[in-house]
């Protein structure tokens, strides 16, 4: 369904209403022929707001699709899992985009909001949405076409041990510490570990956790992280930021102007809540949106939280923010287009290494990928796992039995001895 207009927007709406009633409690009743009107009308606002995007986006999921399978071969890895949100984009990106501006249609077809406000609070959705995908999408790409150059320097994947690779991280921190993504290691270099968008919140469960672990709530988020050595655990309560400091990291920028872009980071200076609190604001949620669906007035609700002071910066401030706040030993700025020269000037100035201009060229992150080779070590491991052959293996076994070494371990120690 291709608009051009928000009147063709409007069109469709009229179309809804003739097949959609809506009842005294302000609740659509949809015919059968209601629900593809429906979709026509989700369809042809999207294609308004964002239309001439999806293409180049669907785009981006086909690279970052094929680099991902890609490895998948280069590791022999058992499979993989994208983000929740991004997944559902990658199966299908018109149905996710219609699922974020689901309940504003639903409020618009009840007159609960009238059209200029769908317009801008949906629009709003909908642009979030495509330009968080795109970013998720560029950040895999570039993690994964590293990862491969990595493999084919001899790097093999050592945890998790069962080779499926999660680019996602929920769920991950329930047990109370942040676990890598994968740990690649090389029998000669060592081991590196590599953490996506870390560091996340802790599982808690009352006042006393919730305050331990609430700096990790707030705690500054780059791309990625990369710690020399075999590192399963980042988190360290007792420093702030609350988690080690990182060897490596990196940063993407997917958009042309992202050094024009301004992040909020109000989050950051967010006073701690108590787990009462907390569940008072779920509390609090849930019975608005109940009174909301059932046509009746609530209480007027106490605020819970002072309101937070607030700072914005630009994005190019914010990647020297990770380096000032985190200490890496390296700081790297990875962007697909080309940055001006005075910004990238300033940054390298400040000791981040920028690679511009980088498109979906997976060669021009070999460099990267060799500062990351340079950084690895075999601190944390009291063994490398080697993955070998199965005929491999028989040679040793019976190389074993014929020099009396108790096991591989031994016959490989006798044999290197006799070398």
């Amino acid at each position: 369904m291709r608009c051009r207009s928000l009147s063709e927007v409007q069109d469709r709406l009229g179309l809804v209403k003739r097949v959609v009633s809506v009842d005294k409690d302000a609740i659509p009743l949809f015919r059968r022929s209601g629900y593809s009107v429906l979709e026509d009308l989700k369809d042809c606002f999207i294609s308004v707001v964002i239309g001439e995007y999806i293409d180049e986006a669907s785009e981006w999921v086909q690279l970052t699709q094929k680099a991902v399978d890609d490895l998948v071969h280069a590791l022999g890895l058992t499979g993989f899992t994208y983000p929740r949100e991004f997944r559902s984009f990658v199966e299908d990106p018109w149905a996710h985009l219609r699922k974020k501006i689901f309940n504003y249609v639903y409020d618009l077809v009840r007159g609960k909001t009238g059209f200029e406000e769908f317009v801008r609070k949906a629009g709003a959705a909908l642009r979030t949405s495509l330009r968080t995908n795109m970013r998720t999408a560029y950040q895999i790409w570039g993690l994964t076409e590293i990862m491969k150059i990595l493999a084919e320097k001899g790097y093999q994947l050592v945890y998790p041990e069962h080779g499926f690779i999660s680019f996602d991280r929920s769920g991950k921190q329930k047990l109370g510490i942040i676990p890598p993504n994968a740990v690649l290691g090389s029998i000669e270099e060592g081991f590196i570990s590599l953490f996506h968008e870390a560091p996340r919140p802790l599982g808690w469960e009352d006042t006393r956790d919730l305050q331990r672990v609430w700096s990790l709530y707030t705690a500054l988020r780059p791309d990625a992280m990369i710690y020399s050595g075999m590192v399963l655990n980042i988190v360290d309560l007792s420093k702030s930021p609350p988690i080690k400091r990182p060897t490596i990291i990196l940063e993407f920028k997917e958009l042309e102007d992202w050094y024009n872009r301004v992040r909020d980071l109000k989050g950051y200076f967010r006073k701690p809540l108590t787990a009462e609190e907390w569940r008072s604001m779920w509390l609090e949620g849930l019975f608005e949106g109940l009174a909301d669906i059932m046509g009746v007035k609530r209480s007027e609700v106490r605020e819970r939280v002072e309101e937070s002071r607030s700072l914005r910066v630009r994005e190019y401030q914010l990647v020297r923010l990770y380096k000032n706040v985190y200490k890496p030993d390296k700081m790297i700025l990875i962007t697909r287009a080309k940055t001006p020269g005075e910004i990238k000037e300033e940054l390298e100035q400040e000791g981040i290494e920028v690679h511009d201009d980088v498109g979906f060229e997976a060669s021009k992150l070999e460099p990267v990928a060799n500062e990351i080779r340079r950084r690895a070590s075999f601190s944390g491991a009291k063994y490398v796992p080697v993955r070998l052959s199965t005929e491999t293996i028989r040679l040793v076994i019976n190389a074993a039995k014929r020099l009396g070494a108790k096991n591989i371990d031994e016959a490989l120690r006798l044999l290197a001895s006799r070398v």
